[in-house]
């Protein structure tokens, strides 16, 4: 099996998992605005919780692959910058805040403190999206790198750095307000609404970093031209 269909094979499961991530997101949101109309709150607030913790280790998962694929590429043009925008990345606290957002959110379903777990659980999330923010943007930088290492180049380039640096901004301002959410829950303002609304927010901007990564490692398949 060549390594050009591997590498393909790789690409294509990266950015079906952007989709899966988007799908997350989608669930997410339309179990908090369920919940806030005002049926089964806990339990619709704890089911989110758990389903925007996989999302999250989706998306970890979506990212890492990709970032593999370019930090061992079959050229080692661009292994070097791939190693040192990798090392800053926040991939890590995806995977770990992911895992602890599933935990969270079946001891919430289990009626154990769930709306102090779900505002616990929501402040970890922002400070994943927070910290995880530009790892789209870096990963649009290493596939430019690579792609112009390679001696190819794509019209489809511009538009996927501008969906990279639109998602990170986005994804930074929501997991921020994120946090300052969760902490007023923790601290007893109106928790069942403040988690919920959270979690819808959480969920739109999954949407939307998960769409930006499909569309961007798609942008990144289609046929470039040779640079002379």
């Amino acid at each position: 099996m060549s390594t050009a269909y591997l590498e393909s094979r790789s690409t294509e499961a990266a950015a079906y998992g952007g989709l899966v991530d988007a799908i997350g997101g989608i669930a997410t949101a339309v179990l908090a605005i369920i919940a806030l109309t005002g049926y089964a709150p806990d339990m619709l607030g704890a089911i989110a919780t758990l389903v925007f913790g996989a999302a999250l280790l989706i998306q970890g998962g979506t990212l890492l692959s990709e970032y593999s694929s370019l930090i061992f590429p079959t050229g080692s043009v661009a292994s070097s910058a791939s190693t040192e925008s990798f090392a800053g990345d926040g991939l890590s606290a995806m995977f770990l805040v992911g895992a602890s957002g599933i935990v969270l959110g079946i001891l919430a379903l289990l009626g154990i403190a769930a709306a102090t777990l779900i505002a616990v659980a929501v402040i970890a999330f922002g400070a994943a999206l927070v910290l995880s923010s530009g790892s789209v943007r870096h990963l649009y930088r290493l596939q430019t790198v690579s792609r112009r290492a390679s001696g190819t180049q794509s019209g489809n380039e511009f538009m996927a750095g501008e969906m990279a640096s639109g998602s990170a901004g986005v994804q930074l301002v929501v997991g921020l307000t994120a946090i300052v959410l969760g902490i007023l829950s923790v601290a007893g303002i109106r928790p069942a609404i403040l988690t919920l609304v959270a979690l819808l927010v959480l969920g739109i901007t999954v949407i939307l970093t998960g769409s930006t990564v499909s569309g961007m490692i798609m942008s990144f398949m289609r046929p470039a031209r040779s640079v002379p």
